[in-house]
């Protein structure tokens, strides 16, 4: 296995030099699926609830998180995001909605941690506008979906 990089020689927690790399266009798509009640779902599908329009909301949320990742994530580099995005994907058969979450950068690190910051803070802006209808929501499968750019190429998900 790989050593980690955000450890010294001596085992301290550092943030990786990134300097030496080279500039290049990265971009990561993310996502976290939410479930809900049935009526839950349906109050969210017809239009905004008590709070207001739900989905419009959580995505706001989401592209702000992606901007403030390296406030919430200690050894995240400051990146100047030139895109963010969040998308939902309702599926009324299972009373979910995944969110799919994109950052785009040039820069000389990645932006994986902007995405997946990006999705769970919007599944997480859903549940806050929802508890009070249901409190049994859970957001799971919070995950990578999909990388490019950097020195390490493309990967997707299997």
């Amino acid at each position: 296995m790989k050593d980690f990089s955000h450890l010294d020689e001596k085992g301290r927690v550092r943030m990786v030099d990134v300097t030496a790399k080279i500039p290049s266009d990265r971009i990561a798509l993310a996502q976290a699926i939410i479930h809900m009640q049935p009526e839950t779902f349906e109050l969210i599908q017809s239009g905004p609830v008590k709070k207001g329009n739900v989905l419009e909301t959580a995505r706001i949320a989401g592209v702000m998180a992606s901007k403030q990742t390296c406030a919430l994530i200690p050894m995240c580099h400051p990146l100047n995001l030139t895109h963010a995005k969040v998308d939902f994907f309702l599926e009324a058969c299972s009373h979910t909605i995944r969110i799919e979450a994109q950052a785009r950068v040039v820069a000389h690190t990645g932006v994986e941690m902007e995405a997946l910051t990006a999705a769970t803070v919007a599944a997480l802006t859903i549940y806050d506008m929802c508890k009070s209808y249901d409190r049994q929501m859970r957001i799971t499968d919070v995950c990578l979906l999909e990388k490019r750019g950097g020195k390490s190429g493309n990967w997707k998900k299997d």
